[in-house]
Formats: C-alpha cells, structure tokens, sequence
C-alpha cells in the first residue's frame, strides 16, 4: 500500500516536470522576419523572382517566415526612410535592390544586409572586397566590368559608322557615375562622341530624347534604374518615335518594344539573393559570404524594332543572342 502511494507520488511530481518542457518543446520557435527594401513596385516580376527562391529552399511565407516589404515605387528620396522603418522593427535580414543597398547600410551597422544588383559594391564603399565583404552587407553584383563597354561596341555594329552617342543617366542612383566614366574611356578609344543627358522623371525623358534628336545623336545607352524600368512601354515609344537606336541593361525593355539588351538576368540574381537569406538565417556571417558576379550575361534583340528603325542586324550579332524577339 505504501509502495503504490510513493508510486503516485513520483509520477505526480514527474508529471509537473514534463508537462512545461513538452510544452516548451512544442512551442513553435521564433519565425524569422524577413525584410524587403526596393525602389521597384509590389508587382514587379523581380520580387516574385525572389520570393520562388524562398519557396525552392523551402520557405513558406506566413508558415516559417515573414516577409515585411517597403516599396519606394522609384522614387529613390524615399528609401532612407523606408531602411530605417525596416531596421527599427527590427528584421532578422534586409534584402535591398541596387537602389536602396546605400540607405539599408546607412540604416544599420547590424542587421545582416543582402543586395540583389549593385554595379560595383567595392566602389560605392558596399563592401571591403568581393572576395571578403566584411562588415554586415554582402550580395549580388550586376556587372562585370566589361558589360558597360561591351553595349557601347553592340552600338556600333548595329549602327554602323556611329560617331555621336548619348548616355541616359539618373544622377540619384547609386553606380551611374562610376559607369559614365567607364563608357567616356571607351568612347575615347573608339572615337565616339559622347553627349549625357540626365533624367531624373517621365518628363525629363522626353525632353532628353528630343534633345537627342536636335544634336544629330546616332543611338543611345540607357542606364539600369528602377524609375526608367518603371516606364519601360513607354520609354521604348520614344525611342521608336525618335528613331533612336537605344540599348539596354535589362531584357524587361526589349520585351516592352526597345532594341537590344546587354547584362546580367536580373530575375535569376533575385532568385539567388533567397541562397544568402537562407545561408544568413542558418548562421553564417555576410562577412564570410563572397559576393557573386553575374555568372552569365544575356543578349536580347528585338528583330521587329530593329526593322521599324531600318536597321540590319549583323548574322553575328543574332548567332550570339540569348533571345531574338521576332
């Protein structure tokens, strides 16, 4: 009798030391909270991109991790503000575009940062090396350093005998500056005169193109940014309108109706981006993550605008293209 009573005893006691650490064993951990600092929209492609490189590693957004998005819809005067919403809840990382990597740093000198393109990180002072970042940011480039040139030479074999060229540049976006000097030295090697035009809105695009248009420019390079991207359709009607011969960095134009594109897939960097959040939240320091450079650089023609500007495009040229867009 007494046995079955010290019996109970125990297994009372056992029972109200099991029960709170079952219950803390089931307690669900904390869900990893996700930040996203963009100058592009909620409904851009490239966020999509970003969010099946979750899904392919096997996060579900809402079930094992959150995502907070702060979209700067271009225009770039927002994204500091935006970065220091971001950092103050806090998040666990902070994915940034090209645009917004300067105000993620600024914002937070801890909070693991992960950009998606950046031209040139070590430039902007991003990170202390490609090879070892340091510091807290680390991520994708979105060029190497012959990509910038290499659309001034597309130019001249599609437009032969080009000897005026123009850039189109946003002088509020990170980079722009660094690939201006790098297209004026290889314009000076070629023999081509550049002209650059800055345009910081819609309507400052169409005064630039007619600009162009006054002073006899042959074609055009127009630089990657969130709010050109942002009017793609109708910036690729002006370059129609104006028979400007206009080459891009990103494919999204060449599919709204513009000429050529030259430069890394930036849906395929956005997809990798989800490979140093899955790393970060495992443990690993962006200190100790390289950063990549785009592993493949994409050409993409489009035969129609081509034809409508009276252009021929080289056999070459169409032999070494990703994609011809007839």
């Amino acid at each position: 009798m007494k046995f079955r009573t010290v019996g109970v005893i125990v297994t009372f006691a056992l029972s109200l030391f099991w029960v709170p650490l079952a219950a803390q064993v089931q307690r669900p951990g904390k869900i990893p909270r996700i930040g996203v600092l963009t100058a592009l929209s909620a409904t851009d492609p490239l966020i999509e991109a970003f969010r099946q490189g979750l899904r392919d590693l096997g996060y579900v957004e809402g079930h094992n991790m959150r995502i907070e998005y702060r979209f700067a819809e271009g225009q770039y005067e927002r994204l500091p503000a935006l970065a220091a919403e971001l950092a103050q809840l806090p998040v666990d990382v902070l994915v940034t575009d090209g645009a917004g990597a300067l105000a993620a740093k600024h914002a937070t000198a801890t909070i693991p940062i992960v950009f998606t393109v950046f031209a040139d990180p070590v430039a902007e002072g991003l990170v202390a090396s490609l090879a070892q970042p340091g510091g807290n940011v680390t991520g994708l480039s979105s060029m190497s350093q012959d990509v910038v040139a290499k659309r001034l030479e597309l130019l001249r074999e599609v437009v032969p005998g080009l000897r005026r060229m123009a850039i189109l540049w946003n002088p509020g976006r990170p980079g722009h500056a660094i690939q201006i000097k790098e297209l004026q030295a290889a314009s000076a090697r070629v023999g081509v005169d550049l002209e650059v035009l800055e345009v910081r809105s819609p309507p400052e695009s169409d005064r630039a193109f007619l600009t162009m248009v006054e002073k006899g420019v042959g074609a055009a390079i127009m630089l990657d940014d969130a709010t050109f991207y942002k009017e793609r359709t109708r910036i690729a009607t002006l370059a129609a309108q104006s028979q400007m011969p206009t080459i891009y960095g990103h494919r999204g134009y060449v599919e709204a109706g513009g000429l050529l594109s030259y430069g890394p897939n930036l849906a395929a960097n956005f997809r990798r981006a989800a490979y140093y959040v899955d790393r970060i939240l495992k443990g690993a320091k962006p200190a100790d993550l390289p950063v990549e450079q785009p592993m493949k650089v994409e050409l993409v023609i489009n035969l129609k605008t081509a034809k409508e500007l009276g252009l021929t495009i080289p056999p070459s040229l169409l032999f070494q293209a990703d994609e011809v867009i007839k």
